[in-house]
């Protein structure tokens, strides 16, 4: 309960602004409650403010719709608001007079409130969800949120009705995380959509769902999903104190999100995992993590994570056990060669000429003869030709960009060896170094992968087979201090725990 109770409060108090008014709604006539509105969306011209009149008996209630016409669903409004408003009378008429009781209070006094004029329009709207409000930041908020709200004359109390559109790209398969064997669905920009593609798999009470407000300028939505018999509660209380201290005027995607709550920001290794998948968040969910969602982005964070889950992907749980352990394998073998791959060649090349194959050794000599730069000057400049041809591939249009990234490797690299700026030996680890970057299923590791190789690579260059052992001791080093929330980042082989490495490093099957 006090979980729930803070929570509450920081529905409320993330959305406070410096200018956000939150003075209670007085009893006034409508046209003072349009003239209050106007002053705060000035220069809104996507504001709309529509008049309603309710014939009930002799009296005539005077209503006030207030709306954001980009927001709405314009069809509800028109069939399930203003249409039952303008057919109340003849309705009424067609089955004899029925005099409801009267609007106002006994005394007539309108500072009291005149709860029951809402209470019949209420009555009569067919809107799927209706809620009061009596404060003027709620007003704005629901108003800004898409709804649409009701004021009455001399009433102290508005109503929300639910009228948000839904517009938007529909549910499709994924295109970063794609897989052979898996659903085919992946979340959308809709927070709410994607919470169904959720509770669509986990049919359970035990699934929670607590949502918050961030941003004092966006109000973007937050939700965070766990699973009430499995998460660490400790964690969740943690979880949600970092999140109800991020001070920030907009959240665009999840990512701010992500950079307020990573206590590492200058490692190379993420603390949180990204995915779009709602069956590897499932997964997860099951396993005990948490689940952060945020509105207006189709990628969902999950916390807390360790080094090993980077190298995981959902298909793995969809094949057999030696098909599945087989590429977990390769992906280790592809992180190692993403990273040192390089740094070995160079090695070799400058300081341990002994333990290569002599026949290999010539041909390398060979290769080299007319190569003006030393073979780290080599290795740093096809990294960074690789480097131009992804990001340009990744900005150019999908249709041909990868035709951009395929071609400008073959034409630079071939003209790299033929203008002799670079070894034949030196395009092909670059080329398989590429390769092995791509093989993980969450693209964001290879970022870490393209940072750690420069300065392997350096180490490399400078100390020759003793600078790749320092390097790699100091990754070690490091993932060895480095934690996700509390968590060791090479758990569960340090500390070892036996009873969970059967999916942290080798998978076994679902009976085990």
């Amino acid at each position: 309960m006090k979980l729930l109770s803070r929570l509450f409060t920081v529905a409320e108090a993330s959305q406070g602004n410096k200018e956000k008014n939150t003075t209670p709604i007085l009893p006034n006539p409508v046209q003072v409650y349009q003239q209050n509105l106007e002053e705060i969306f000035e220069q809104c011209s996507d504001i709309t403010y529509t008049p309603v009149k309710l014939n009930v008996g002799k009296e005539m209630i005077e209503g006030l719709l207030i709306y954001s016409n980009v927001l709405v669903n314009l069809d509800v409004i028109n069939k399930n608001i203003i249409h039952p408003i303008n057919s109340y009378e003849s309705e009424r008429l067609s089955h004899g007079p029925q005099e409801p009781s009267l609007i106002y209070d006994k005394d007539h006094t309108p500072s009291k409130g005149n709860i029951r004029s809402l209470e019949i329009f209420a009555e009569i709207i067919t809107t799927s969800n209706i809620k009061k409000i009596d404060h003027w930041s709620q007003v704005v908020q629901s108003i800004l949120y898409g709804n649409t709200v009701l004021f009455t004359n001399y009433c102290s109390t508005a109503l929300v009705l639910e009228t948000k559109g839904k517009e938007g790209r529909s549910i499709a398969e994924s295109t970063v995380e794609s897989a052979i064997r898996s659903p085919r669905d992946s979340f959308i920009e809709d927070i709410d959509t994607n919470i169904g593609l959720i509770r669509k798999r986990i049919k359970s009470s035990h699934l929670k769902v607590m949502n918050m407000i961030i941003g004092s300028e966006s109000h973007t939505t937050i939700s965070v999903l766990y699973m009430e018999n499995k998460v660490n509660h400790h964690l969740l209380e943690n979880i949600i104190d970092l999140i109800t201290n991020i001070e920030t005027e907009v959240v665009l995607e999840s990512a701010y999100i992500e950079q307020h709550l990573e206590q590492y920001p200058y490692s190379p290794f993420p603390q949180t995992q990204i995915t779009e998948r709602p069956d590897k968040v499932c997964g997860d969910l099951m396993e005990g993590r948490i689940i952060i969602l945020t509105d207006g982005s189709p990628i969902a964070l999950v916390l807390p994570i360790t080094f090993f889950q980077l190298f995981h992907s959902s298909e793995d749980y969809y094949t057999r056990i030696i098909s599945s352990n087989l590429t977990r394998f390769f992906r280790f073998m592809g992180f190692f060669i993403a990273t040192s791959l390089p740094s070995i060649y160079v090695a070799l090349i400058s300081f341990h000429h002994e333990m290569i194959p002599m026949n290999l050794l010539i041909d390398l000599s060979k290769n080299r003869t007319n190569v003006p730069f030393p073979p780290v000057i080599e290795a740093l400049l096809m990294e960074v030709a690789v480097e131009l041809i992804r990001e340009a591939s990744n900005r150019l249009p999908q249709s041909i960009g990868q035709t951009i990234g395929i071609v400008g490797a073959i034409v630079i690299g071939d003209a790299a060896i033929q203008s002799n700026f670079a070894s034949p030996t030196m395009v092909i680890v670059i080329g398989i170094t590429v390769i092995g970057s791509y093989i993980f299923p969450h693209y964001n590791t290879s970022y870490a992968l393209r940072i750690l190789r420069i300065p392997i690579i350096i180490m490399a260059a400078t100390f020759g087979a003793f600078g790749i052992v320092i390097s790699w001791c100091w990754v070690i080093i490091h993932l060895c201090n480095l934690e996700s929330f509390g968590y060791p980042y090479l758990f569960p082989l340090a500390p070892l725990d036996n009873s969970v490495v059967k999916d942290g490093i080798i998978k076994k099957g679902l009976k085990n």
